[in-house]
């Protein structure tokens, strides 16, 4: 692979060729493995960072937004894991740390009954039958230039295997833990397979900085089994200013399988999360729900895809913006209804309350129905604060701030009640506050 493919390449394209290049002989797998890398840096190299030409790509222009490529986080030593070892020891049960894009099983807790862990690095050394096919997640149709490029450089992960029938009393934690001593960049790549029946939820979060500063590139698969119940939660807070953070979900949901997935986003730098779904088997039912909070000059995007391919199935999408100053927030979602299948009932929802003038909303809901048995619709609203009910709090003793902050919260965490875990919830409400009452700082200060 040579960096001469990139046609009229921009400095990060020309660094990602020579950093491809210079890494994959150290990256885990070969024969297979070594193909698929050459063939996904290959599909990114046709066509470089993706930009405002590329429809879905349209509202976060990363050919222009990404000036440098940092290069990749070395692995970390075991003075550096051991460095975490108090902090990973507050983490809760049931969590799985990554440092730098890296698993490290000793900072990682106890499995619960019914759930295998392994590291994708020993998977692909092993050659682990399936998981390359289960890797590619050729289902998706993600044809992205940073899902080629994440299969590209991915380093390390887990791999998670729940037994069908099993049932996890406490959530599974994903970690992501940083000991760069420099910024760098962290690319990621983790499967998690739910067997029939099994009930799972998942949650990822961030240690200190890891995940939340540099350059990050994670992908993550979930395979549904028939019957299955998984939830799914994503905590994308306090990114740091100057980071560029790009998340991809890829779920396949089987038969009278049940999936719901809610991500908050919050802090500085540039985020892009895109989601690839899939209905696989009838009377199957998804929800994606998110909360994206943001003020300065950040920048969120959420692009989602969502495929029905089965009849009777029920798909619920509804997402809340908070922009503030001169933020930035996107929303594009996308739901195919193909031939067949019949009985779809989808909805697609995006709200957004505009704090300033200066903010800036882009939503665009899209369908495609090609069945005519079918129950959807789509809709985007974008406002500001109701009137009324801020004088009607007012007129109740509460002063014109605090007003505010209770509309803005109960806006927040309407979607976040619908976690479902009792912890969970305390935690993303806690999240939420925390940034309005430092939005409210921010304003004093403004102010004096």
């Amino acid at each position: 692979m040579t960096a001469q493919i990139i046609p009229s390449r921009t400095a990060a394209e020309a660094a990602l060729a020579e950093i491809f290049a210079s890494a994959k002989a150290g990256l885990p797998g070969s024969g297979a493995v070594e193909k698929l890398r050459e063939e996904s840096f290959a599909a990114f190299a046709r066509g470089g960072l993706p930009h405002r030409r590329i429809e879905s790509w349209h509202y976060t222009d990363l050919r222009a937004l990404m000036r440098e490529a940092l290069p990749i986080a070395p692995a970390p030593t075991r003075e550096r894991r051991a460095a975490l070892r108090k902090a990973a020891a507050a983490l809760p049960a049931n969590s799985l740390v990554l440092v730098d894009g890296v698993f490290a099983a000793e900072l990682s807790g106890k499995l619960p009954e019914g759930v295998k862990v392994t590291s994708l690095s020993a998977a692909l050394a092993e050659d682990r039958p399936g998981i390359l096919e289960s890797l590619a997640a050729a289902w998706a149709e993600a044809d992205d230039a940073i899902v080629s490029l994440n299969a590209a450089l991915m380093r390390d992960g887990v791999v998670i295997d729940v037994a069908p029938g099993a049932s996890l009393a406490a959530p599974l934690h994903i970690v992501y833990a940083s000991v760069a001593e420099k910024p760098a960049a962290r690319f990621s790549r983790s499967l998690v397979k739910v067997g029939a029946g099994a009930c799972l939820r998942l949650n990822e979060m961030s240690l200190g900085a890891g995940g939340r500063a540099g350059q990050t590139n994670n992908a993550l698969i979930v395979d549904v089994g028939e019957g299955a119940e998984v939830g799914h939660t994503l905590s994308l807070t306090d990114t740091r200013p100057g980071s560029l953070r790009l998340e991809t979900f890829l779920v396949r949901v089987a038969a009278r399988a049940k999936f719901d997935s809610f991500a908050l986003v919050t802090g500085g730098g540039l985020m892009r999360r895109q989601i690839f779904k899939l209905f696989a088997g009838p009377d199957a039912k998804g929800t994606l729900r998110g909360v994206s909070l943001l003020r300065g000059r950040e920048h969120a995007d959420t692009t989602l895809f969502v495929r029905h391919a089965a009849t009777g199935c029920e798909g619920r999408q509804a997402f809340r913006y908070i922009l503030d100053e001169e933020s930035t927030g996107v929303f594009q979602g996308k739901v195919v209804v193909e031939p067949g299948a019949q009985k779809t009932d989808g909805k697609m929802l995006a709200k957004a309350i505009m704090l300033s003038d200066a903010a800036t909303m882009n939503s665009r809901p899209e369908l495609e129905i090609f069945a005519d048995d079918v129950i959807c619709g789509h809709g985007a609203t974008c406002g500001g604060l109701n009137a009324d009910q801020l004088f009607y709090l007012e007129t109740r003793g509460l002063p014109p701030p605090e007003a505010e902050a209770l509309l803005l919260e109960a806006f927040a965490n309407e979607l976040i009640d619908d976690i479902g875990h009792a912890d969970l919830v305390a935690a993303y409400r806690a999240e939420v506050a925390a940034w309005l009452a430092a939005r409210a700082r921010s304003e004093t200060r403004s102010v004096a």
